[in-house]
C-alpha cells in the first residue's frame, strides 16, 4: 500500500514525535522513509552583512537534522533516504508528492485559539493540498516549551517547519 513514506522535517527542529510513526509505518509496508528538510529561500531575500552566514547555517541546520533522523530510523532497521531542498516549504513537501511519496507523516502542534490563528501551519496547509494521505502527529506545546523553545521548536513555525 505505501511504498514511499515523506516525512518531512525542519532545519534545528526537535519534533521528533512523528518518527517512530513513520518508522512504524515503513516496517509495516517495507517502505522507504523519505526525510526532507526545506531550506526556505526566504532567507536568500535578506540583505546585509550577515545574511550569506545566516543563510548557510539554516542549511547546514538542515543538513544536520537530516542526517540526525536518517541515522535514527537505520539504527531501526528502516530503509531510509534523506534530503536537503532549497524551497518553501509547502512546495518542496508538494514536489516530494508528485515525485511519488505514498503519504506524509508529520508533526503538528496542539495550538488553540488565538497563537494557532496567527501562528499558522505548514501542516495544515499540506493536509488541505495533499493528493496522498497526510498522518499527523500531535506535539504538545508544553512539552515543546519545556525544551526552551519559545515558540515551540526552535527556529520554526509550528509544526517543525521553517518559518516563512
Amino acid at each position: 500500500m505505501y511504498d514511499d513514506i515523506l516525512l518531512p522535517v525542519a532545519p534545528g527542529g526537535e519534533a521528533d514525535d512523528a518518527i517512530p510513526h513513520a518508522a512504524s509505518l515503513a516496517e509495516r509496508y517495507g517502505a522507504t522513509v523519505h526525510v526532507v528538510s526545506a531550506v526556505d529561500t526566504a532567507v536568500d531575500t535578506l540583505v546585509g552583512p550577515r545574511s550569506g552566514a545566516f543563510s548557510e547555517r539554516v542549511e547546514a541546520a538542515a543538513e544536520a537534522r537530516v542526517e540526525a533522523v536518517t541515522a535514527e530510523l537505520e539504527a531501526a532497521g528502516v530503509e531510509t533516504v534523506g534530503s536537503v531542498v532549497r524551497g518553501e516549504p509547502l512546495d518542496v513537501i508538494e514536489n516530494a508528492i508528485d515525485d511519488g511519496a505514498d503519504i506524509v507523516v508529520m508533526p503538528s502542534h496542539t495550538r488553540r485559539g488565538i497563537r494557532r490563528l496567527l501562528l499558522g501551519s505548514v501542516t495544515e496547509k499540506v493536509v488541505r493540498v495533499a493528493s496522498v494521505p497526510v498522518v499527523t502527529v500531535p506535539m504538545d506545546d508544553d512539552e515543546a516549551e519545556d525544551r526552551g523553545d519559545e515558540s515551540g521548536t526552535s527556529n520554526a513555525d509550528d509544526d517543525g517547519e521553517a518559518p516563512r
